[in-house]
């Protein structure tokens, strides 16, 4: 009997997947639980095992492809045995398709700007009636087709919660959308792609270079950090701190973890625990908005930014305040270590409440993050540089100077509440003995 080999799914929100690579090819033998498919989501690669034994064929999804999590993408069959009548056969290429809907497209009577509102907005000129002369489409028929008589009303739409969410925070009408999922439902990549019916300014064509997909981890950046950035007011503080007594204090910690033979200590962990530390002051910092709840979360995990070639992961340090700095600096470097080799666990990357990314080896002092949803704000960290500052006394003196900014969710987060944090966030870096006292 053929047994269905479908897209995955590993996270609780997880609506898609992307094709990375087929380990295994159509016609090939595959015996049940060896890795046959490689799929990305929510940042991570995972392999796919097979779900049984015999031969595996059917396969409609090819690398890059973004896949509704359910739907059936392969097959494996026993030796003689044949696909299910009603299986289609293998999809042909993105380009085998758009070049025969231009084909046909081009067999249709339309008015240049008509064919141009169609290609914009995805309308197949073929199911639009028209009204011109000789049977030609006008701008009118194209525009009758993107706005329906009649209102479609929330009930009658197949949707995810998380695209309805979506939709209602940017105020887009679902009943315009057409959805990808099973059945049409509308997913929230649906709606985050949805374009405006306002007319779209024309496109100059790329000329020569290399062209790389959206797809995989620079998709799912692409996606959330826009919506981010849309949908949530950021409002920025920032702070200077002076590194001198966080410098001294990491030395002596290193000093120790030689002694013991423990991992040694990084930026990083110490910041990690400082600001974990000063967090659980202040709640609010460590809030998520859900619709119309504000979640107050009880657990403070920090997530960590990490760039990678083909993009950013953030890898997060659970219960970063109860952890000792030792622990926190073997945690960090293997989550570091293994988000760079690629071999995070979907595990590593989910829970985070706040995160912190940290530009300062790259030269950069100072900078503005993109809060990660649903986190209520994001530490930007910069370089430690040498600056004449005047001290409290009234003497000149050269100290070693970083700039924090956070970037806040202004619908959660007050600005009093914001500037109170990063001012207890700056005495406690300038004074990280604080942490054991």
């Amino acid at each position: 009997m053929a047994i269905e080999m479908i897209m995955p799914k590993v996270d609780m929100d997880q609506e898609t997947g992307t094709v990375v690579e087929w380990v295994k090819t159509d016609g090939q033998q595959v015996t049940e639980g060896e890795t046959i498919l490689v799929i990305e989501t929510d940042k991570i690669a995972i392999d796919v095992e097979a779900p049984g034994t015999g031969i595996l064929t059917g396969i409609s999804a090819h690398p890059g492809d973004v896949i509704p999590i359910g739907t059936v993408i392969a097959y494996i069959l026993e030796e003689g045995e044949e696909l299910p009548a009603s299986v289609p056969t293998p999809a042909a290429s993105e380009s085998e398709v758009v070049s025969a809907e231009k084909t046909k497209d081009a067999e249709i009577q339309a008015t240049p700007l008509a064919r141009k509102m169609a290609e914009t907005h995805g309308v197949d000129l073929s199911r639009v009636p028209p009204s011109g002369k000789g049977g030609k489409v006008t701008k009118d028929d194209v525009q009758s087709v993107l706005a329906p008589a009649g209102p479609v009303t929330s009930g009658d739409i197949v949707a995810t919660p998380s695209a309805r969410r979506t939709a209602r925070l940017r105020g887009v009408d679902l009943g315009q959308i057409k959805g990808s999922g099973p059945g049409g439902r509308i997913q929230t990549s649906d709606v985050e792609n949805f374009q405006p019916r306002a007319a779209a300014p024309a496109i100059s064509p790329v000329l020569g270079g290399e062209k790389i997909p959206l797809i995989g981890m620079r998709r799912t950046i692409a996606e959330r950090l826009t919506a981010s950035y849309q949908s949530i007011p950021h409002v920025q503080f920032t702070a200077s701190v002076d590194m001198t007594n966080f410098i001294k204090v990491r030395a002596d910690y290193n000093d120790l973890a030689l002694e013991r033979g423990d991992e040694k200590i990084s930026v990083t962990a110490v910041l990690v625990k400082l600001v974990a530390m000063v967090i659980a002051d202040h709640p609010m910092i460590n809030s998520s908005l859900i619709e119309d709840t504000i979640i107050l979360h009880q657990d403070i995990n920090i997530g960590v930014a990490v760039a990678l070639d083909k993009g950013l992961i953030v890898p997060v340090v659970k219960n970063a305040n109860l952890k000792g700095i030792s622990n926190i600096a073997f945690e960090t470097t293997d989550l570091v270590t293994r988000a760079r080799e690629e071999t995070l666990t979907s595990a590593d990357v989910r829970g985070g409440t706040f995160t912190i990314t940290n530009l300062g080896p790259f030269g950069i002092e100072q900078f503005n993050a993109i809060i990660n949803p649903p986190e209520a704000g994001i530490l930007a960290i910069g370089a430690t540089t040498q600056e004449v500052v005047a001290l409290e006394n009234g003497a000149i003196a050269v100290r070693p100077m970083m700039r924090i900014t956070l970037s806040a969710d202004h619908r959660i987060v007050d600005g009093a509440v914001a500037a109170r944090f990063i001012a207890d966030l700056k005495t406690t870096l300038e004074n990280p003995i604080l942490m054991n006292y």
